[in-house]
């Protein structure tokens, strides 16, 4: 009989021991929270690995999701493979117009600013832009791919596409500024804070206009199809760096370059959304005008 009782005890443990790796199989599963970093973003995995190493520490588990390009990133959104993605307003801005995601938070920089704008930049014998097409007239534009303060902001421009202007692509607005001074353009739109570290670099240019509104800056965005349970969680956790002063929320403002982390909603889009749309955005738009 004792024996016979052993074995049921034992059996009653086994089992005890089965749920709870079940129960917590499923919590890790739950808790895994898949942030899709593309190609684009150089040094983008340095750069957001301490606060991969912050929420772990406050119980979330996060996977980086390598995403082609953009058009990739959303289509991992749309099918639920990816939960979140740090990215700039002209992609989050795109994604809030196709229904796929929502802005959430954003960094504000060690330099005290997290939204952005563009500005026109061109050698110092051209005239100033005078905010309408005519002023790109038979002009080669610089201008990085999808971004507010670039590709996306010439093209919102009403009537841009009947004065006989190009678009030569660039990779990134540093690009733009750089083959610019190399006369391969006639004009760079880009984002202001690039132009603002690298104008005295180039004194043959000079900024001839700018964008009135404003973009945020290097949102976090989160999947429509993400578990809103660990959407709140994970905000929460990026929320809690504002207010430690340890090492590791430390690292994490260190390797982003930022003073603390800002509630952002699609309010905060009101300027994005409208350059997007003025430039054809819609929701059947697939990342490429």
């Amino acid at each position: 009989m004792n024996l016979l009782r052993e074995v049921r005890n034992i059996g009653f443990i086994l089992g005890a021991i089965a749920v709870l790796f079940m129960l917590s199989s499923t919590v890790v599963w739950a808790d895994t929270f898949r942030i899709a970093l593309t190609q684009a973003s150089s040094g983008a995995t340095k750069k957001y690995r301490p606060l991969e190493i912050y929420l772990k520490g406050q119980g979330v588990d996060v996977q980086f999701v390598a995403a082609r390009d953009y058009p990739h990133a959303a289509k991992l959104f749309a099918a639920g493979k990816a939960d979140a993605m740090f990215c700039g307003s002209g992609v989050a801005g795109t994604m809030i117009i196709k229904g796929l995601a929502k802005p959430v938070l954003r960094p504000v920089s060690e330099a005290g600013y997290s939204t952005y704008w563009a500005v026109i930049v061109a050698p110092k014998e051209v005239a100033k832009f005078d905010g309408t097409a005519s002023f790109f007239t038979g002009k080669k534009v610089l201008a990085a791919r999808l971004a507010s303060s670039g590709e996306v902001f010439y093209r919102s421009i009403p009537g841009i596409n009947s004065v006989g202007s190009t678009y030569l692509p660039a990779a990134n607005h540093g690009a733009a500024i750089d083959a610019l001074a190399k006369g391969v353009g006639d004009a760079a739109v880009v984002k202001v804070w690039v132009w603002e570290s690298m104008k005295d670099k180039y004194p043959q240019l000079q900024m001839v206009g700018q964008d009135r509104g404003e973009n945020p800056d290097g949102t976090l965005i989160m999947a429509n199809t993400a578990d809103k349970d660990v959407m709140e969680k994970v905000t929460r956790a990026i929320f809690a760096v504002n207010d430690d002063f340890g090492p590791t929320a430390e690292a994490v403002r260190e390797g982003m370059d930022i003073r603390f982390f800002t509630k952002t909603t699609e309010a905060d889009f009101e300027h994005t959304l409208g350059l997007l749309k003025r430039a054809g955005v819609d929701k059947d738009f697939n990342f490429a005008f």
